[in-house]
């Protein structure tokens, strides 16, 4: 005679409900208004071997908003960048460019650096 086993996983315990649900599990970020979020906007060379790269920090929204604003402020400089941590990097030196676009767009912005 042949046996079968049963193969489920049978869990001994679980404190906190479904595991297997890993978008619940994830901190969400409330999307605050521009104009409750204070953005700092710096040129940066270290680590990038001699290559000026804009910084721009500060933003408190989900990544699909932020990479929408990427798209928007790449478009408008006309050069590239990524997105890091929550933090926006622009191509080249792109300070005063930024600035007058996020403030157009009602973002606290200042430049910070030297």
């Amino acid at each position: 005679m042949s046996s079968k086993k049963n193969k489920s996983k049978s869990v001994v315990y679980q404190e906190f409900g479904n595991t297997s649900n890993s978008e619940a599990l994830e901190r969400s970020v409330p999307d605050l208004p521009p104009q409750q979020q204070n953005i700092r906007v710096q040129a940066s060379r270290s680590g990038r071997k001699g290559k000026t790269v804009t910084v721009i920090t500060g933003f408190q929204q989900s990544p699909d908003s932020l990479n929408k604003l990427l798209k928007q402020l790449k478009s408008h400089c006309g050069s590239g960048g990524t997105m890091k941590d929550n933090t926006l990097e622009i191509q080249g030196d792109n300070r005063q460019k930024l600035v007058k676009f996020l403030g157009d767009l009602g973002y606290k912005v200042k430049i910070s650096g030297g």
